[in-house]
């Protein structure tokens, strides 16, 4: 099976933003399922998660409970996820690797938004294509890769094509992937990637970007082992 695991952006939920990139994201996955795709998308928190969670520590709720409003809001933005797909969906959002693997089977699109509180979505999209095997893993971001700093913020930051492992988990180390909507990935999910070697591409979220991905065009950064 040819299966592609999506991780997307958790923004692309806001309500404010909610009529632009969205639709046009929905209409690219239903083409790419009828040209035969399996997809496997995985919905990120968002700024639901981010205004819950703010809210929830400043009233003094714990990190425990911080996790599980987080894990909600991205099972909330994959309902609507699969609200938008109708019936090109498989009809709920699995809630373990089982699940999914299960619901790869159908032949339609799997929308995930998260297992176990704690667990990053980021991660829980490694866990998802080193179970089913995908052929490629897509973390489609806030921005169009890797940069050697955060673009956002630092002047002349460069992108890189390429990444390995190693250099991911160290500029992670060192806070580069921490300042503001700058974290990409964790490294949990480096870990799993690197311990499974699953071909993987940051690039920006939007459809022209996740689809020059699939078709293995030169788009944001790919990562590669050391």
């Amino acid at each position: 099976m040819n299966i592609t695991v999506i991780k997307i952006s958790g923004s692309v939920f806001y309500w404010k933003k909610v009529d632009g990139e969205l639709p046009r994201l929905l209409k690219l996955f239903e083409r790419l399922a009828r040209r035969g795709h399996r997809l496997v998308l995985v919905t990120g928190g968002g700024e639901t998660a981010r205004s819950y969670i703010s809210v929830a520590r400043r009233l003094g709720a714990s990190e425990s409970i911080l996790d599980d409003l987080g894990l909600k809001a991205a099972r909330m933005n994959a309902e609507l996820l699969l609200g938008g797909l109708g019936e090109m969906a498989f009809p709920t959002v699995p809630e373990s690797l089982d699940e999914v693997a299960k619901a790869v089977l159908s032949n339609k699109i799997v929308v995930v938004g998260g297992f176990h509180p704690g667990h990053s979505t980021n991660a829980v999209g490694a866990l998802i294509a080193e179970r089913v095997r995908a052929n490629l893993l897509v973390n489609a971001t806030d921005v169009d890769g890797v940069y050697t700093a955060d673009p956002q913020k630092v002047k002349g930051a460069r992108k890189l094509d390429q990444i390995t492992y190693h250099q991911l988990i160290t500029m992670l180390q060192e806070g580069y992937m921490k300042a503001g909507t700058y974290e990409l990935l964790d490294l949990v999910a480096i870990k799993i990637i690197e311990r499974s070697k699953i071909r993987t591409r940051i690039v920006k979220c939007d459809p022209v970007s996740i689809e020059g991905a699939i078709n293995d065009e030169q788009v944001g950064t790919l990562i590669v082992g050391d």
